[in-house]
């Protein structure tokens, strides 16, 4: 029955003309909902039972155990039959003819051939053996019944009884009764027992295997979270690449396709096997299908890499342990260790781990170098500790040009001859003069007399792609950037490619995002030591590291930009690769802002000081004899050679074109009774700090009585 309601509301907002207004709403309830069929009811229950969580797990443990069972009896009943007949010498053979292995294929004949004439002899033996069976049976009946009753005559003399002859053949039958006894009650239970231990036994060998299809194995072995790599597990991770010549020819080796594998070796946090591919396969068509291999191994695919080894038709895959390589590495050895130095010509900078968790490290002896990658990926750090590790060798000058200029580099003031920081076009206006004094510098020591020795001097751009993409021009119209060669700083970066190696100058850049415009080609490939982080493109990969490397393996364009951060594709003489290999990868280590003020701090106490030249603005007004005193420093003695050098990297404008009788002019006229500030010292011109700071002093202390008069 329907009941009705009747709700009296009041209008909260009645017209003006109106009072109260009272109305009447009827709610009746709605039409009863249709009755389901119990058909559908029940459909629905069942529906809900059978997918249920709790029925499929059960249904799933169900079928996993018997499949287990059955495919523990075809694995045991195989091996039966393989120790029984030749299959496994015929497995073997169509493997190595698969392969394209004709010497193994034909030692496996051979071996085939000499099993088959063994089984021959043993079948001819059984045409001979139930005479001589019978014969035996006999002749050991009557010698067994002979003892017996030799054994009852010496107990009849012993006991004096005839009847004692018969007792050890009596009691022997007795024993066999016995015997007969215990078999007829053990019997029917063993009839029962039997088949239970059998099928006990083959599901006990389908559960090691994991025989049973995918959907039925537990929820951790479906995933493959943790799971080993096996040379099953390869060779159908091989199988599945979709590449058909391989696939055919698994198919073809069968229960041998391990034979393809090399023993599986741990290698650092994984393990490494070297596959030897079958005829008709090539190496870069497994390398292209990196990801689905490393999927089909249950890892994912920057946990996978493919390299090529010095053997033929040849992959040498690294499988690293789920989740390894999201782990950090160690600390670098300059933190923990406070008394390591560095030498520029024989040592190593410690950079790292490879992929094997061993040391990586890098020598930077007469190498020019290149590390690129994308933004925020590491560049700037892992360059910065090639850079600190140098700095304990107090032989080697600094000239660093930071054109991202946030300070990255500030902890070098105090050890950088030149010190630029900072993303201007007047930044890179300075960082091009830069480099250009050093182009002149090496020019000097290339004229320099055979056999003559100089220290290493390292010209260091971070972010140099602001360099070359800078749109300034100079007063002549030459571009500062760009990649002609009108480029100032595209033409010095050349010349030091060029010849500066032999005299100790080097060019190390740091580039991000390269292209043929940020990064020229003639400039990268000056470069001996190129590494790469991540990147997003295997053209981008090929600028960074060349043709060569990627051919043969390097993909900075797999790793994970984010994830990876730190990890670099190397490619370099200066560091040990693996044979075959072209390239390495390393996991650099991390030196944060406060560490490197550490290690820097220890390179300044082992040197005798050095004054670090900054950016000065243009057009600025200059005090001569300050600057002079500014770029002479803390040293004793400097040679006017190399004042004057600093002083043009001080300011391009005012000294650039300086010569040697501008220094002694304005010299003279700070000292003019004084003792000579510029005078030769073991023939050599050399600026004298402390007269030079007397003369200074003696101008300042002047001017200040000029104006207190």
């Amino acid at each position: 029955m329907t009941e009705n309601v009747i709700n009296l509301h009041k209008d909260t907002d009645p017209p003006a003309d109106a009072g109260s207004v009272t109305t009447l709403t009827v709610v009746t309830d709605p039409a009863p909902a249709p009755i389901v069929p119990l058909w559908v009811r029940s459909g629905r229950a069942i529906r809900r039972i059978a997918t249920h969580e709790r029925t499929t797990t059960t249904g799933r443990t169900i079928a996993r155990h018997s499949i287990y069972t059955f495919n523990g009896g075809r694995i045991i009943t195989r091996r039966a039959w393989d120790g029984r007949t030749g299959a496994r010498y015929e497995r073997m053979l169509r493997a190595a003819e698969a392969q394209g292995n004709l010497e193994v294929a034909e030692e496996w004949e051979e071996r085939l051939q000499r099993f088959r004439e063994a089984r021959h002899r043993r079948r001819m033996d059984l045409l001979h053996s139930p005479e001589q069976v019978a014969k035996g049976i006999a002749v050991g009946t009557g010698v067994s019944i002979g003892v017996l009753v030799a054994l009852g005559i010496v107990m009849a003399l012993n006991t004096k009884e005839v009847g004692d002859v018969i007792t050890p053949l009596k009691a022997t039958i007795e024993f066999i009764g016995t015997l007969i006894h215990i078999v007829q009650v053990v019997w029917p239970y063993a009839v029962v027992l039997g088949p239970l231990f059998a099928l006990l036994g083959m599901w006990s060998v389908g559960r090691h295997q994991h025989a049973a299809p995918q959907w039925a194995l537990p929820a951790n072995v479906r995933s493959g979270e943790g799971e080993p790599i096996t040379p099953s597990i390869v060779v159908k991770a091989l199988r599945d690449l979709g590449i058909p010549a391989l696939r055919n020819a698994i198919k073809e080796m069968g229960d041998v396709g391990a034979s393809m594998l090399s023993p599986i070796t741990i290698a650092g946090c994984g393990v490494e096997v070297d596959v030897t591919l079958p005829s008709g396969v090539s190496t870069n068509e497994v390398q292209n299908k990196r990801r689905k291999l490393a999927e089909n191994l249950t890892r994912h695919e920057h946990e996978v890499f493919i390299t090529i080894p010095q053997a033929a038709r040849t992959v040498r895959l690294w499988i690293a342990d789920s989740g390894a390589l999201d782990e950090p590495i160690g600390p670098s050895p300059l933190v923990t260790d406070d008394t390591m130095t560095a030498d520029y010509a024989k040592g190593r900078a410690p950079w790292g781990q490879d992929l094997r968790g061993d040391a990586a490290a890098l020598s930077l002896y007469q190498r020019h170098l290149l590390i690129t990658g994308l933004s925020n990926q590491g560049k700037t750090v892992a360059l910065r500790s090639l850079a600190l590790w140098l700095s304990l060798d107090r032989s080697v000058q600094f000239l660093m040009g930071d054109l991202k200029g946030v300070g990255d580099w500030a902890m070098f003031d105090g050890l950088a001859d030149v010190l630029i920081q900072g993303p201007t076009d007047e930044h890179v206006i300075q960082v091009t003069e830069m480099v250009e004094s050093a182009v002149d510098e090496m020019n000097r020591r290339i004229q320099a007399p055979p056999g003559t020795q100089f220290p290493p001097l390292i010209v260091l751009v971070d972010e140099a792609q602001v360099a070359f993409m800078c749109p300034v021009k100079d007063d002549e119209g030459r571009p500062y950037g760009g990649s002609k060669a009108t480029s100032r700083y595209f033409m010095a970066v050349r010349k030091i490619h060029n010849q500066g190696r032999a005299v100790n100058v080097l060019m190390w850049q740091g580039t991000q995002d390269p292209t043929n415009e940020n990064l020229p080609k003639l400039v990268r490939e000056g470069a001996h030591t190129r590494a790469s982080l991540a990147l997003g493109t295997e053209s981008q990969a090929r600028m960074a590291l060349g043709d060569k490397a990627v051919d043969g393996g390097a993909a900075p364009n797999l790793l994970r930009p984010g994830l990876d951060r730190g990890t670099l594709v190397v490619a370099s003489d200066g560091i040990t690769i693996p044979a075959g290999q072209s390239s390495i990868t390393v996991r650099t280590h991390y030196i944060d802002d406060d560490a490197a003020v550490v290690i820097t701090d220890r390179a300044k106490a082992m040197r005798d000081g050095v004054t670090t030249l900054t950016l000065v603005e243009r057009g600025e007004e200059r005090d001569a004899l300050a600057d002079i005193a500014s770029v002479v420093g803390d040293a004793p003695r400097v040679r006017t050679q190399d004042v004057l050098k600093r002083l043009a990297m001080l300011s391009e404008d005012t000294y650039g074109k300086w010569s040697f009788s501008d220094l002694k002019r304005v010299l003279e006229e700070a000292a003019p009774d004084g003792p000579d500030i510029a005078y030769k010292s073991d023939g050599v011109m050399v600026v004298h700090r402390e007269r030079l700071a007397r003369a200074l002093a003696n101008r300042d202390g002047e001017g200040s009585a000029s104006a207190s008069e």
